[in-house]
């Protein structure tokens, strides 16, 4: 594959991450108005996002397993097509109960980028360029977040709460179109390609990767996902406390994503998973002794914060990696259990938290802290990738 031809291939698997991100985001300003619109009341209204996020949870799996049966190009195209389906179809819903049952196919048909994306990545680069395509891209996926609601109030306010959906439908089938003219790298030929989820589960060194990535990016989300909620109702201050943390948090995340790499070639990249792993959990403490200390000064919490977010920029990309290669021919179902594990994660967390999450700070991050502790003894525990079957993995 020409470099231009892997240029273009990489581009459409960042369009098509950012595109089951937006799901989310880009239709979140709409959120609020559809009680109005629909005649329902806003409980009923919070299920069209969570509709969404059980099927991607659903689909993650389902892809994971349709690998063994059918080509990454046939799957990947028909997701894209029924997600674009499905979201022009959002657009046109008569009443709430036929847009939540849409909003579940949506996010099934969201979750074959997911899926494929890393291990087309790992064919598409080596092994150095691969980890820093997956910091790219997490760089790019952190910032959907941040961005995709802007663009949501934009289209709400000038054409409608169905634009968001009509946007989303139009560039889902310009993704699917390139795909299917472009292509996909040869898919990997293994003797052992039909593996299975109960194998994964009973691999000691992949579940090192998976859970332990997924702890560390479950860790903070519960966090943030918290972290409003802590800021303005006990330790008095606004929102834009909120979004000052996230910038500087995203950006410290950023540039950490894009260097992992380097550094990783200079001190080895065991080294460095765990070294961004302790940063996230001393973190966390961090956060918890403020808590515990009783003080309110929010200016604290991008300092005691960040050196969480650039903890995972640094492990983040090069552990992913290493859980797919961990995962072998297998790494369909692999991707997907990382996922998994993420989605689970900061569910289990943010839901752990919020009963005490009106004890502050302390509350919060004592919960946070617990995940990100964990995510160190997994490292420290669970046998790391041989570097025979690592050199192997890599080279193939």
């Amino acid at each position: 594959m020409t470099n231009s031809r892997r240029a273009i291939t990489f581009f459409l698997l960042i369009l098509c991450a950012t595109l089951s991100l937006a799901g989310t985001d880009l239709v979140l300003p709409a959120v609020p108005q559809l009680p109005e619109i629909f005649g329902t009341d806003s409980a009923t209204a919070q299920l069209v996002l969570a509709a969404y996020v059980g099927g991607g949870g659903l689909g993650l799996l389902l892809y994971g397993r349709l690998a063994d049966h059918f080509s990454r190009k046939m799957l990947l195209v028909s997701s894209l097509a029924a997600f674009a389906a499905a979201s022009v179809a959002c657009a046109f819903s008569p009443n709430i109960a036929v847009l939540v049952a849409l909003r579940f196919v949506q996010g099934v048909a969201s979750a074959a980028a997911p899926v494929f994306g890393p291990g087309l990545i790992r064919q598409l680069f080596s092994d150095r360029a691969a980890v820093r395509a997956i910091g790219f891209l997490g760089s790019v996926e952190s910032l959907v977040p941040a961005l995709a609601p802007i663009f949501g109030v934009l289209l709400l306010s000038h054409f409608g709460w169905q634009s968001s959906f009509e946007l989303l439908g139009v560039l889902t089938s310009l993704a699917a179109v390139l795909i299917l003219v472009l292509g996909l790298p040869r898919e990997e030929k293994s003797s052992d390609t039909r593996g299975s989820y109960g194998q994964l589960f009973a691999d000691r060194v992949f579940m090192r990767y998976a859970l332990s990535q997924a702890m560390t990016l479950g860790g903070l989300l519960t966090f943030v996902f918290g972290a409003p909620t802590v800021i303005v109702a006990s330790m008095g201050g606004s929102l834009n406390d909120f979004i000052v943390m996230q910038v500087i948090n995203i950006s410290g995340f950023i540039i950490a994503a894009n260097l992992t790499a380097r550094i990783a070639e200079r001190f080895g990249a065991e080294n460095i998973i765990l070294l961004g792993t302790v940063m996230a959990a001393v973190s966390a403490v961090a956060l918890l002794a403020y808590g515990l200390s009783g003080r309110t000064n929010t200016l604290m919490l991008p300092v005691l914060f960040t050196p969480m977010a650039i903890g995972l920029g640094l492990r983040g990309p090069i552990g992913f990696y290493r859980g797919i290669l961990a995962s072998g021919a297998n790494n369909a179902r692999g991707s997907a259990l990382i996922v998994f594990f993420i989605f689970m994660i900061t569910t289990l967390g943010t839901v752990v938290a919020a009963p005490i999450i009106t004890g502050g700070l302390a509350a919060l991050a004592l919960v946070v802290c617990a995940i990100h502790l964990m995510s160190v003894a997994l490292l420290l525990l669970l046998p790391a990738m041989p570097e025979v079957a690592r050199e192997a993995a890599e080279a193939s």
